[in-house]
């Protein structure tokens, strides 16, 4: 901030909220690469160009931040979820807990939304995908639906279960961006969309996590 310039009480939250608003749409629309931080800033209605360094730091802070801005919300989701699961044996109830938080969440935001595209995108950025599967994935409320999941499977290889683990996130990552683009371009029924994409998610999962392992001899 500039010398002798006071603060005023919350707008700098405002501020940061506009941005990371305007950065989500941005790069779900466009791509990450394709878009400036000065375009960024720009479309936030920020007469400072460098706003979003001054902000957020570097991209990869931005990228951060829009992921976290989210993923608190479906952390709390996700762990009530946890807390509400009455049967260890229920592998239905341990894949909701993969499905729901998003499609949960994806559902209260006003439309249209942005998020699952942004993420989808920044999953294909060699640079940004680490920090993308770090902050959505590797949270304490995904750790132990995980852990709960494969405990039902106790005779899958490690690495087929680090592997169909894989799968799942890229599957849920990029059908929930399709039904996202299908809800802007009206191709989808607003009513039920996400619910139908959560039971879809849930029973493709659980197909995938069960389907056989081929010996390799």
């Amino acid at each position: 901030m500039p010398a002798g310039t006071a603060a005023r009480p919350g707008r700098g939250g405002e501020t940061r909220e506009l941005i990371l608003s305007t950065a989500e749409r941005l790069f779900a629309e466009h791509g990450i690469a394709a878009v400036s931080n000065r375009q960024v800033s720009e479309a936030a209605g920020q007469g400072n160009h460098y706003a979003v360094g001054y902000h957020f730091g570097t991209r990869a802070d931005l990228v951060r931040e829009i992921v976290r801005r989210r993923g608190t919300a479906m952390e709390q989701l996700r762990t009530r979820m946890l807390d509400g699961i009455t049967d260890a044996a229920d592998l239905r109830a341990w894949v909701s807990c993969l499905v729901r938080p998003a499609t949960d969440h994806l559902a209260s935001l006003p439309a249209p939304t942005w998020y699952a595209r942004f993420v989808a995108q920044a999953d294909t950025e060699p640079g940004l995908r680490r920090i993308v599967v770090d902050e959505a994935t590797a949270t304490p409320s995904m750790t132990r639906a995980l852990e709960g999941l494969f405990r039902l499977l106790p005779d899958m290889p490690e690495n087929v279960r680090q592997e169909r683990a894989d799968m799942c996130r890229v599957l849920v990552v990029h059908m929930l961006a399709e039904r996202e683009r299908a809800l802007q371009e009206e191709t989808a029924d607003p009513g039920d969309v996400w619910e139908a994409t959560a039971r879809g998610l849930i029973d493709a999962l659980v197909g995938l996590i069960l389907a056989p392992v081929m010996t390799v001899r």
